[in-house]
Order: C-alpha cells, then structure tokens, then sequence
C-alpha cells in the first residue's frame, strides 16, 4: 500500500461536462435555519462528493453566491444542484408529492437510529435543522421518521456539518448495497463511472 500522489487523485476525478451524464443518488438534503455559512458550504462539499440529487436551503440558510460558503464549498456550489425555498413546508410539500420519503435529523421520542434506513424509503429526504435548536417541533409533524445518531460520550449531538456527513454517506451505503445487488454491470457502470470501474 503506498499513498496516492496529487496527481494520481486528480486524474480519477470528473469533469463537470462527465458529471453532467451520470446518475446522481436519489438522496436530497434540506437543510433549515442553518446559521452558518462555514457550515452550508461544508455541506456543499460533502453533497458533491457523494453525488447527492439535491439541496434544497430553507429559511434563514445562506445560500450562494455567499463568500463563506464558498471558501470551504472549495467550488462545490458549480457542481451540487440546489434550490432556495423560503418555507420548508413548500419544499415539503413538493417533495411528498414527489414520493420523497421524508427524515428528520433529530433526537426525538420515536427516533430511530441513523443505521435503520433500509432501501424501500428511497427516494429520501433529510432535514437538517439549526446548529442549536435544530429540527422545529412544527416540522416534526410533517415528516416520517426521525432519525438519531448515538452520542457515547458526554455531548448530545456533533457539528451540524459532521452529522450530515455521516447521514449521508449512511444513507449512500444503504442505497449503493441495494443497487449493485440488483441492477445489470453495464447499467451500473453507467451510473457509477470511474468509481465502479476503478474498484
């Protein structure tokens, strides 16, 4: 095993013309209320590189063109659809009569845990609430499941930005496992590009 030099990661990546022709993962973040900027733009990042359908901004999100977002996007606002809708619940709406199935990011007296996702609840979409309020109690009702990450240790929850990146590569995992096991090599190749040829 040797580390992989720049140059050698850079020539496994996609133009945004190649990423233009793949499938992207039926996965859509909606993300409400977040405060900072730092922390949409990591989102942004993270978004890109596990080639997310959508993010939807919500409320009082900042959404691009934003410097800040920009500076730890790192250019992942040109390569990430996304869409601002001042209401969370028009955005909702639109993704229920979409099919979506709808998850909070929350700590709740029915949530289930963040490893629970099974492959029938996609199409999926997350909502990711205030760094320190987080999900609405009023958004609660509109949803079908919450979701929980376990904390071991003595705080209650992880940066807004880490979270999501565990959910969604949780949620990457649960839907890839499912869609290797039954679609045909050539369609998978399809979809997939380098990142199914390469392994």
């Amino acid at each position: 095993m040797r580390k992989l030099q720049h140059s050698e990661i850079a020539s496994r990546r996609y133009s945004v013309e190649e990423l233009q022709h793949l499938g992207r993962f039926p996965i859509v973040l909606v993300l409400h209320n977040i405060r900072s900027a730092y922390n949409v733009g990591s989102i942004f990042r993270t978004a890109d590189a596990a080639r997310i359908e959508k993010l939807l901004l919500c409320g009082l999100t900042p959404h691009p063109p934003h410097p800040r977002i920009e500076k730890t996007a790192l250019d992942a606002t040109q390569t990430v659809p996304w869409q601002y809708e001042r209401s969370i619940f028009t955005a909702l709406e639109q993704l229920r009569q979409a099919q979506y199935t709808i998850a909070a990011l929350e700590i709740t007296s029915e949530s289930r845990l963040y490893s629970s996702l099974t492959p029938d609840l996609f199409p999926l979409a997350l909502i990711i609430g205030n760094e320190i309020t987080g999900v609405d109690d009023e958004i609660l009702h509109h949803v079908d499941y919450a979701l929980e990450i376990p904390m071991f240790g003595l705080k209650h929850s992880l940066n807004v930005s880490v979270a999501t990146g565990i959910m969604v590569y949780e949620a990457l995992r649960v839907y890839t496992r499912n869609f290797t096991e039954n679609f045909p090599e050539e369609q998978l190749k399809t979809f997939y590009g380098a990142a199914f040829t390469d392994r």
